[in-house]
């Protein structure tokens, strides 16, 4: 009968069997439409991963709730280094109090700028009384992050980082560049600062102090951002070599920032005039930022950012017209080299995909952008510049733009600014790099 529970079962069970079918079909037609769809959802082979890192060591950190390790995958191949110290509960505890005081942080400073405008319109008393109390409510949050963030640094290299330098034998500061790691954790550990793990008290037991550390979305995405090129770039009429900064120093609802306009500056010196293209205030729009991604190879960004962490997709870099949202971006195709996105949260991921790399950097690196240089969190303005300018002094050699060297010379500039303010670390440990 039509309406016999096991007949519906059947019919059921033999609609799934069709499907299924139906899509190893599909599959296997692409896998035969070229070389390059040789292995569209297929597993990686190991050795298809191993070259992305070289003579170095991609790290994975996989999490779960009976037993935490980490794979360390090497050019040789892969070993596996046990994290008995790091539980997926306290993971959370940590990271939601982690991401409470960032938020703190935050909402303190918007209402600094709030209470700002305030007594800008009506300079009365009781507007001078709301906007002291308001940087006080800041200076206190921002101390209890600070106060915080040694803990966690120090938590992080106790139950990740260390296990993991000790068996790369990484226990000399001073062979620090010999060793070249790519960080790929999972879960809420990509919202903490594992480049930044360790006691920073001139010990030299931090992963800052021991190697050149990175980030990578995947192993596949190292491997491809590491191939060389295969095709010659276009042509010097077509594909200038010059950088394109956007600088947007001021959006509706958010504190401007007069840092652009010296950043600005500071890129000119740098480049010079010819070999820079700057799109700055309303000439900054989503559609003019995107076209001319594509022309650029290298790209620095200079103006705010934020991320939805329940809908990290709906991030993205608050231009003159709204905002370039991760997906935008990660929907391009570039043939870049390095971007630098001197704003804020551009490295931090979503809640409800945490094992899903869904940033505004890794959405440039995935869009063809090799380097990249983001932040965890929000950063301060002057600290932001500070390090832009460290990190493009080291790569400009010579009057030749070299960001090859970008994951050492942004090393380089967090050691520094680390080693002048160890006990600040919310103004160093954001910053990452991504690429090989």
């Amino acid at each position: 009968m039509a309406g016999d529970p096991h007949s519906r079962r059947a019919r059921s069970t033999d609609r799934r069997i069709a499907l299924a079918r139906e899509w190893d079909d599909l599959v296997e037609r692409v896998r035969r439409l070229g070389s390059e769809f040789a292995d569209f959802l297929a597993p990686p082979r190991l050795a298809d991963l191993t070259p992305g890192v070289g003579e170095g060591t991609g790290v994975l950190i996989n999490i779960t709730a009976q037993r935490c390790d980490a794979l360390l995958v090497t050019g040789g191949g892969a070993t596996s280094v046990p994290l008995p110290a790091l539980a997926l509960d306290e993971l959370q505890e940590r990271t939601v109090a982690h991401l409470d005081r960032l938020r703190q942080v935050d909402e303190a400073a918007q209402l600094l700028h709030h209470t700002q405008e305030r007594a800008g319109v009506r300079p009365i008393a009781a507007t001078f009384q709301a906007h002291h109390q308001a940087k006080l409510a800041l200076g206190r949050a921002q101390a209890e992050l600070d106060g915080k963030l040694p803990h966690d640094l120090a938590w992080l290299w106790k139950t990740v980082a260390g296990p993991v330098l000790g068996a790369l034998r990484a226990d000399d500061p001073a062979a620090r560049e010999d060793h070249r790691i790519w960080w790929c954790p999972s879960g809420l550990l990509s919202f903490l600062p594992l480049h930044a793990a360790g006691h920073h008290d001139g010990s030299g037991r931090s992963v800052l102090d021991r190697t050149v550390s990175s980030y990578t979305p995947t192993l596949r995405a190292l491997a491809h951002a590491a191939r060389p090129p295969t095709a010659p770039p276009r042509g010097p009429a077509d594909r200038p070599e010059k950088l394109l900064v956007v600088a947007v120093g001021e959006v509706p609802g958010q504190p401007p920032l007069p840092q652009t306009r010296a950043e600005v500056e500071l890129l000119r010196e740098i480049f010079g005039d010819d070999r820079l293209t700057v799109l700055a205030g309303r000439e900054a729009t989503r559609k003019a930022v995107l076209e001319r991604l594509a022309d650029h190879r290298w790209a620095h960004f200079s103006c705010h950012g934020q991320q939805d962490v329940l809908d990290p997709s709906r991030g993205g870099l608050l231009l003159s017209d709204g905002t370039l949202t991760v997906g935008e971006l990660s929907r391009g195709r570039y043939d870049g080299d390095f971007g630098f996105l001197s704003a804020c949260m551009t490295a931090s991921g979503g809640l409800g995909l945490s094992d899903e790399v869904i940033t505004l950097g890794a959405g440039l690196h995935y869009a063809g952008f090799r380097h990249v240089l983001a932040a965890l969190w929000s950063i301060d303005a002057d600290t932001a510049t500070e390090l832009a300018e460290r990190v493009f002094r080291s790569l400009m050699c010579e009057g030749r733009f070299r960001p090859e060297l970008s994951a050492a010379a942004a090393a380089e500039a967090v050691l520094r600014l680390r080693d002048r303010d160890p006990d600040r670390p919310s103004r160093w440990a954001a910053f990452t790099h991504t690429g090989p």
